[in-house]
């Protein structure tokens, strides 16, 4: 009976922490999307200056780059932080609110990145901090910070089951959690992102991107999916070829903080001042594409989703630190959108194999890519965005364009 009651006890603070973590992203987001209506709507409303972009992506990069100086690297790459949960259970908590300023300055000042990485680490602190105050649960507390961290990625994408799958899929083996954890996840999952919707309703904020609508096409048409896939997957080669150079310049400027942070921005501000589409996450820019595809052109297209897959591993190895899956996805839809226009086939179908390959070949986890993109594509698609993940999967990254975090 005590069994029971304490298992009741702490589900019950599962779901209360999700509600927080919930809340804590629906602020976190809040003040993004301030800082950016503040920043690249409002002030340029008020002063009319043409280098007003690189002035200020370089002048963010500055105080970036000072404020790593004083508080460390943060914060750190979501591979990093589901590595460091994974092996030892807790993530730091004492630097939490540095981590929450170092994720809010690339985003406002238009960094080509998610904000995934910050939240998962302040989320994973806090949520390790909450398991060391509820030592009675020793043995369930220890799960606490990669519950949190699923509750996290569950509601920044707005895809419960991609939250709970993201985190245990992997490369070698796949094992679920016992069914009473199972329960704990989902309990946190779900009570977050409730909090999340809620809150974007009762302010009148967007909840999420609909999914895009697929009214079919000719059967022989589906054979378009073998090159289509395999296009995705060179996308995904050029991601990490980028990756791998940016991270070799990154070593070797690693002790000059500042002035990486100052290159960063530079380059950022240069790129949104010829590509404008380049800068920010892609999650926003993505009906954008979708709209005015043909008047942007074939080549237009492709240049903006080379340019961005080189932007984001530029700002996240220069210090503007954040997360790639939201600049990934739009670049895919770039490519897809191409592609439908090259091949004259369905865009909507074209960009959903496209962007899952791609993905796809990054993350390595077919499952979670297939219910990470169910927030953009219809779900009738989902047998033929099995086939382009599972493709991606299969066919390697070859070893040279690999760095040693993407070879562990």
């Amino acid at each position: 009976m005590k069994n029971v009651k304490n298992n009741a006890i702490f589900v019950f603070y599962t779901a209360l922490l999700g509600m927080i973590v919930g809340l804590i992203i629906w602020t976190f987001l809040k003040i993004m999307n301030l800082g950016i209506e503040f920043l690249w709507n409002y002030l340029p409303s008020q002063i009319s200056f043409p280098f007003y972009t690189v002035c200020v992506c370089t002048a963010g990069g500055l105080i970036i780059g000072l404020w790593k100086k004083k508080t460390g690297d943060y914060p750190e790459e979501l591979t990093v932080v589901l590595g460091t949960v994974k092996k030892t259970g807790r993530y730091p908590y004492t630097n939490v609110f540095s981590i929450i300023l170092s994720a809010l300055l690339p985003l406002i000042i238009g960094a080509s990145i998610g904000p995934e990485a910050g939240l998962t680490g302040v989320i994973a602190g806090l949520c390790t901090w909450v398991g060391d105050k509820l030592k009675r649960y020793k043995k369930e507390s220890d799960e606490l910070a990669a519950i949190g961290l699923s509750a996290t990625l569950g509601t920044i994408f707005r895809s419960p089951m991609f939250g709970f799958m993201e985190p245990i899929e992997s490369d070698k083996d796949t094992v679920l959690p016992k069914t009473s954890k199972i329960v704990l996840y989902i309990t946190a999952i779900l009570s977050s992102l409730g909090v999340f919707i809620f809150l974007n309703r009762l302010t009148g904020s967007s909840v999420s991107m609909e999914a895009m609508a697929f009214n079919g096409m000719q059967p022989v048409q589906y054979l378009y999916a073998i090159p289509l896939a395999l296009i995705g997957i060179v996308g995904g080669y050029l991601f990490f070829f980028f990756k791998r150079i940016t991270v070799t310049l990154e070593s070797k400027l690693k002790k000059f903080v500042i002035i990486r942070g100052v290159c960063g921005g530079l380059l950022l501000g240069i790129s949104g001042t010829f590509l404008p589409l380049t800068m920010f996450s892609g999650e926003h820019q993505i009906s954008i594409v979708m709209e005015t595809a043909k008047n942007i052109g074939i080549v237009m297209l492709l240049v903006i989703a080379v340019t961005k897959l080189l932007l984001t591993n530029i700002c996240i190895d220069t210090g503007l630190k954040g997360g790639h899956f939201f600049p990934i996805i739009f670049c895919g839809i770039c490519i897809g959108c191409a592609m439908s226009m090259l091949f004259g086939i369905d865009p909507v179908f074209s960009c959903a194999v496209v962007t899952t390959a791609l993905v796809g070949h990054t993350l390595k986890k077919p499952m979670a890519t297939v219910l990470l993109l169910m927030i953009v594509f219809p779900i009738r698609l989902i047998p033929i965005m099995l086939f382009a993940a599972a493709a991606a999967k299969l066919i390697p990254t070859p070893g040279f364009l690999l760095t040693e975090e993407h070879e562990k």
